[in-house]
């Protein structure tokens, strides 16, 4: 929807906020009870369209790049640091993108033919227009340009225009007629220097039709070079006048003089399978030659590879150099690691390149390097995964309470990278380092030129370590930037135990404190978290199997790794040393003398009895299916293992012996586990959809939830421990109560969430949703309002809206801290009913609040306290600021002075209204002894003030007959509250006080006194009943704790 402006005042706060919450209702129904959404990390450009930029004075560039529905924008003088985000979203994906001047211009639609669509126009990350489109346009949107005074759209077959003044439609353009499928525009369009009005489209069948604009008419046809050219893929023209580059699908690029229609040069730039698809030439006049003080560079890519190539256009034309992978090329083995450059650019002037790919990058190069070289370097980098999130941790707090576990999120993807993430400040995110890949590559002679004869170059990849499936880390032992200065060698995989270490160092500076497990592989690989790159170790498995799972202590100082072949091995990180299985392994003589134990009978009632105590032999009980978790518990005295052949595991720290097991099989396959430390409880996903937690105290089981449909993708404990939350493959997130095994909240996703992450303060949830490159993140509604526990039905649930790149209909904590909650409760919630009681046989007491009863109780102590000590007394001298000029006396002065006396005039009893008092008070007592309910009469009474009660308690007169005594109806109403069971500590209150009042008037009425002892045989007779069940159960409870029972 489109702002509009306001041209008087704004309205008054509470008028938008009424309006805009009726307008909200439907879509607040949809919305978590738990979390709300708050923004997307991860993304710079993971889409298809390229990048657009302007330059900004004579200072810097902007770079303009789409994340999907919104836009992102960088400036190039502050390192690519993100300066705009683009808001509202836009109804579909953005499909174009062009900056001009302070202004960038964005076609969206569905890229099906007939969809919607539309061109909005931002500023400032702000929206301030759109273009109107022509009613029969039903073909996406696929370029914008922008020149003189002309706005033009190319689509598949049609080209419209704008005129930038008015913003209003001018004309339509149609390519011209051909065979079926010959005239879309397949190589877009473009214009050149000096051409007014003209503007030049490439099509299917190798044609270049030069348009004017201005008159709607077709003015000229550029003829292939070859029939065989194939498709137009893009143009662009050169810094020299009347000269235009236009690459064709079946290879050959062509610089064409336009105004003789001759072609200049001719280049075999790319092949049949790796057309050129991006088009750049170098307009500050330097880097041909051989010492590169020449003009004349052009540099070419295409989106079947990551490499760029640049050309020497003088005398003919020659290769300089070539920047071997980029970007990551795209794979051709079934994964979905996107890769190959969609698009390049020479910044206007300067010698620096931009460049973006399908591998949500954006890279600078310059060239400035000495002596020359052809190949540029690279100058800055914002990037984010190339493939889909598997894998998610937030950092945890160090030992001196850093708030890191609230700011960084690692995440691991299928493009075999580690990233940390700032929700902080952007800029601050950055990949962990695996060493100079490029350097690698090159002495391999990965990046040479002959590696493109054997096709794509997908290898560099293969010098990264594989696919993070598990993480795992502590910084309690983390050095920061300082961990273990110097050159370290870098994931060793084996250590010679005599080589000397200085653990000195080590211990004086820290160590590793990330640790990830990696998919097909039987290493286990360390990180450097202060230092942002690969650490020193690489463990393998004790059984040589695939690692399945990592854990690490919460000391910072051993890493628990299990194998897919039931191993359970850990490892010292500041030795590298290898320290102890899982069971432990034996000597020969120590398993002889365990087969002899096995084998020996128990004959007789004592080896019976030791038998059952050592029910578990050293060196015995290792799984025998693929181990799916590991745990270790805060103070290192335990190992909890879970696996595929469905037990859990309780080994000894120190031994490795198994302590106990818990056996689910075969009924389930436990797929993995988590452990929160502070209430000691760790719970268990298992192949059945359950999720099961078990209390490592008592080993044994407290809760079992059910409902997730499918596989359990990943599930986390909150940070107080309170709430699980599950993620399955039927894309719903679900969030039980611990306390309650309550499902208060199901959030049902557009595609399955496969990895959660709750960070360690509790603010904010992670999760990554199947086939997205980035992290949507959600923040607690529970840190600033109150969330029901109450058990919600999944019957009506609908699909949510999650975070956002751009952060439109996202809540920060303060936002949503201030937002109001909507008066309406859902439909499928529950409500409690309202119950003064649940039973007739159950003392109940009052929800009066326990201050109020207990101020009457002590209401003339209170009083007596707070008596003032002396009368107020007027200043002697008013302040030098109150009196008059004239001399005249203050009439604050006066007031004060007077007000004694006034006061002593009035009474304070004489300012009740008598007459309501008695229609209240009275008059619901007179009707309660009337018809024997006294109920409307103690609610009255409870609602008074202590002061007031006390008064109304006081003003109890005995009448002149049975009728008319009030002092007798109160004593019967407190009796009838009496064996209604109800309001016990406030009957106990009143009649206190009541008789403190009145107890002389009652001494000297048998009526009264008859009434009196009445209330007394109840209390009797309930006190009795209460001290024996008291204590009966306080019996049964002695009976359950004794040990011998």
């Amino acid at each position: 929807m489109p702002h509009s402006e306001q041209d008087g005042p704004l309205a008054k706060r509470q008028k938008v906020t009424s309006v805009a919450k009726a307008t909200a209702t439907p879509t607040q129904q949809q919305r978590s009870r738990v979390f709300a959404p708050y923004r997307t990390v991860g993304l710079v450009s993971p889409t298809d369209v390229p990048f657009t930029s302007i330059p900004l004075g004579k200072t810097t560039f902007q770079v303009t790049t789409s994340v999907g529905r919104s836009l992102q924008t960088y400036d190039l003088r502050r390192g690519l640091n993100l300066v705009f985000l683009t808001r509202p979203q836009t109804p579909f994906e953005i499909t174009a993108t062009h900056a001009w001047k302070d202004k960038v211009f964005a076609a969206w639609g569905d890229r099906g033919v007939g969809a919607s669509q539309g061109i909005w126009i931002f500023q400032r990350g702000k929206k301030v227009g759109d273009l109107e489109l022509p009613s029969d346009l039903q073909q996406p949107i696929t370029q914008i340009l922008i020149f003189g005074s002309w706005i033009v759209a190319c689509s598949v077959t049609r080209i419209e225009v704008w005129k930038t003044a008015t913003l209003g439609h001018y004309t339509t353009l149609f390519t011209m007629a051909a065979r079926k499928g010959d005239n879309e525009l397949t190589g877009g369009i473009c214009t050149m220097p000096t051409y007014l009005n003209k503007i030049f489209a490439g099509r299917r069948d190798g044609w270049v039709e030069i348009w004017n604009v201005s008159t709607g008419k077709l003015i000229y046809t550029l003829l292939p070079p070859s029939p065989n050219c194939g498709a137009v893929t893009c143009m662009q023209p050169s810094p020299a006048l009347s000269l235009m580059a236009i690459a064709y699908a079946g290879g050959p690029l062509a610089i064409r003089n336009i105004l003789s229609d001759k072609i200049v040069i001719q280049l075999n730039a790319g092949t049949e399978d790796a057309a050129v698809t991006s088009i750049c030439f170098r307009t500050d006049g330097m880097g041909a030659g051989q010492d590169g003080r020449k003009d004349g560079v052009m540099a070419t890519a295409t989106d079947q590879s990551g490499d760029i190539t640049f050309w020497d256009l003088n005398e003919g034309g020659r290769v300089m150099g070539t920047l071997r992978s980029a970007h990551n090329p795209p794979t051709h083995d079934g994964t979905k690691v996107r890769g190959g450059v969609s698009k390049i650019k020479f910044l206007a002037g300067q010698p620096v390149i931009v460049t973006s790919g399908r591998d949500n990058s954006l890279k600078t190069w310059i060239f400035d390097e000495t002596p020359f070289s052809p190949v540029p370097r690279i100058l800055h980098t914002r990037s984010g995964h190339a493939a889909p999130v598997t894998s998610l941790r937030f950092l945890p707090s160090d030992f001196d309470g850093a708030e890191g576990g609230n700011k960084w999120l690692l995440s691991g993807g299928k493009d075999r990278s580690l990233w940390g993430w700032s929700l902080r400040r952007d800029g601050q995110s950055t990949e962990l380092s695996q060493g100079n890949i490029r350097k690698k590559a090159k002495k391999a002679g990965i990046l040479a030129t002959q590696a493109l004869s054997h096709g794509p170059t997908t290898t560099l990849d293969d010098l990264k370590a594989p696919e993070i499936t598990c993480i795992a880390c502590s910084l309690n032992r983390d050095g920061g930037m300082g961990a273990i200065p110097g050159k370290q060698p870098m994931w060793q995989k084996t250590r010679n135990p005599k080589k000397s270490l200085n653990a000195e160092i080590s211990g004086a500076t820290g160590w590793e404190s990330v640790v990830t497990a990696h998919k097909d592989d039987p290493f286990v690989r360390t990180w450097f978290w202060g230092r942002k790159r690969a650490g020193r170790w690489a463990f393998q498995t004790g059984d040589g199997a695939n690692v399945s799972t990592v854990t690490m202590s919460s000391c910072g100082t051993f890493a628990v790794l299990g194998s897919v072949g039931g191993s359970i091995d850990m490892f010292n990180l500041q030795s590298g040393l290898h320290r102890q299985h899982f069971p432990s392994r034996l000597t020969p003589a120590q398993a002889r003398q365990v087969k002899m134990q096995q084998a020996r009978q128990a004959d007789t009632v004592v080896q019976l009895q030791a038998r059952v105590a050592s029910k578990f032999l050293p060196g015995t009980g290792k799984h025998t299916k693929a181990v799916t978790g590991i745990v270790v518990d805060a103070m290192n005295h335990l190992v909890v293992s879970c696996s595929l052949d469905g037990k859990v595991k309780f080994w000894e720290f120190l031994t490795g012996n198994l302590l106990n097991e818990i056996n689910w099989a075969p009924m389930t396959a436990i797929t993995g586990c988590r452990y929160h430390a502070a209430s000691d409880l760790i719970a268990f996903s298992c192949d059945d959809g359950s999720i099961r937690v078990v209390d490592i105290e008592t080993r044994q089981t407290i809760r079992e939830l059910w409902g997730c449909q499918g596989t359990i993708n990943d599930f986390i404990f909150s940070s107080d421990g309170r709430w699980i939350v599950a993620a399955s493959q039927d894309s719903i997130i679900r969030v039980w109560d611990l306390p309650t095994s309550h499902l208060i909240d199901a959030i049902r996703l557009e595609k399955p969430c496969t990895a959660l992450a709750f960070s360690s303060t509790g603010e904010y949830l992670a999760a990554a949703s199947e086939g997205e490159l980035g992290v949507n993140i959600w923040t607690n509604r529970s840190l600033f309002t109150h969330v029901p526990t109450r058990q919600i039905s999944e019957s009506s649930l609908q699909q949510v809206a999650g975070p956002t790149a751009s952060g439109e209909g996202g809540q920060g904590l303060l936002e949503a801290a201030f937002q109001e909650e909507g008066g309406e409760e859902d439909e499928e919630e529950v409500t409690a009913p309202s119950l003064d009681q649940l039973s007739a046989d159950m003392m109940t007491l009052s929800l009066v609040p326990r201050s109020r009863w207990q101020t009457l109780l002590h209401l003339d102590l209170i009083k007596k306290r707070n008596k003032p000590k002396e009368a107020p007394k007027a200043p002697e001298k008013a302040p030098f600021f109150l009196p008059s000029t004239n001399g005249a006396p203050s009439t604050i002065h006066n007031a004060i002075a007077g007000k004694p006396d006034d006061s002593q005039n009035e009474s304070r009893i004489t300012k009740f209204d008598q007459s309501k008092m008695e229609q209240a008070f009275s008059g619901s007592l007179r009707t309660g002894a009337a018809s024997g309910n006294y109920d409307d009469f103690i609610e009255h009474l409870k609602a008074l003030a202590p002061a007031t009660a006390d008064l109304e308690l006081r003003s109890l007169s005995p009448g002149d007959s049975e009728d008319s005594n009030e002092l007798l109806h109160f004593i019967r109403a407190l009796t009838s509250r009496l064996k209604a069971r109800r309001d016990y500590e406030l009957t106990q209150a009143w009649m206190t006080v009541f008789l403190r009042l009145h107890f002389d008037i009652i001494l000297e009425s048998d009526v009264l006194m008859g009434a009196l002892r009445e209330w007394k045989q109840h209390q009797a007779d309930e006190c009795s009943r209460l001290d024996n069940l008291v204590g009966y159960c306080g019996g049964v409870v002695s009976f359950l704790r004794s040990p011998r029972t």
